[in-house]
């Protein structure tokens, strides 16, 4: 049931690419109201009820995907349009560059107000305070990391584990987004959800690298600066998958990245990605052009390598 699948793939891929995000009723938004339910009663202040709380609904969720997989499984046209259906829900490639957009637009317009009220579709960290430099630069490295986390990661999945792949790993990083971060109350009950990102997210992180490197001069930039901002900066970042997003879009478009986040009560000073200038409202377009061509590669690549799968 290779070429269905391979379809739904394609199929979802184009309507996110025309339609973005559903505008009511997104499933993934109904996976967390579910999992802000559940831990209401799973919550403790422990790795054991964290790592159980993600299994729960992780599991759960792959169940349900394997169960919509083996009901379609002697039914082409309905392979493929479930498959559609799941792709479509879980890439987010398009509001992400809507939401970049939005901020590009409010800094156009010198309305820093909207711009700081922009920043939490986009990044987790503080905005009160951040001038145009700050947000154009969380900006354009929230476009770069969740380039793989929002597109490239879900249809490496989907190429893997077609619809059971798609909907695990979209629990899996939602999951790592609600409870997942540096904070007193999930430092302990995150860490299982944090890890299990990492590692859901280790090869498309890479791989969106290398297509960002390959698709550089799609949007006038650089495929040599971006290999070497991947090789050489990528290892630098806290994050053992985003900084090599980030290094390789630093080199692409000529910038620099990385610097001071505060992140409520908590700052990190993250090392320089890149060695260009710091990024401007204006680089933000080229962003989320390179954005775009990169995942819609991995889009081709995803139907590709399923249609040569065997079995």
């Amino acid at each position: 049931m290779t070429v269905p699948t391979a379809l739904g793939l394609a199929l979802g891929s184009a309507a996110d690419l025309l339609l973005g995000d559903p505008r009511r009723g997104h499933p993934v938004a109904g996976f967390g109201t579910t999992a802000l339910a559940v831990e209401r009663r799973t919550y403790r202040d422990s790795r054991p009820a964290g790592a159980a709380h993600v299994l729960l609904l992780t599991g759960t969720t792959a169940l349900a995907g394997t169960a919509l997989d083996r009901r379609t499984l002697s039914r082409p046209v309905a392979r493929a349009l479930v498959t559609a259906a799941a792709t479509w829900a879980v890439l987010g490639g398009t509001s992400l560059g809507r939401a970049a957009t939005t901020m590009q637009r409010a800094l156009d317009a010198g309305d820093l107000p909207a711009a700081r009220a922009a920043l939490p579709a986009l990044a987790g960290r503080d905005p009160d305070g951040l001038g145009e430099p700050e947000l154009a630069r969380a900006t354009v490295e929230s476009v770069a990391e969740n380039t793989s986390d929002a597109a490239v990661a879900p249809l490496v999945w989907g190429a893997l584990g077609g619809i059971p792949g798609l909907l695990a790993y979209r629990a899996v990083n939602t999951l790592d987004a609600m409870v997942g971060h540096r904070s007193p109350r999930y430092q302990r009950f995150g860490w299982a959800a944090a890890r299990l990102d990492d590692a859901a997210n280790w090869l498309p992180a890479r791989l969106t690298a290398a297509l960002t490197v390959a698709c550089a001069p799609l949007v006038g930039g650089s495929p040599g600066g971006a290999l070497r901002a991947w090789l050489r900066d990528g290892a630098a970042h806290p994050s053992p998958n985003s900084g090599r997003c980030e290094a390789a879009a630093a080199g692409a478009l000529g910038l620099r990245l990385g610097g001071r986040n505060v992140y409520g009560s908590r700052i990190e000073v993250r090392p320089p990605l890149g060695d260009g200038r710091a990024p401007r409202a204006g680089d933000i377009p080229r962003a989320v052009r390179l954005s775009r061509a990169v995942w819609t590669a991995a889009a081709i690549l995803a139907t590709a390598a399923r249609l040569v799968r065997r079995g």
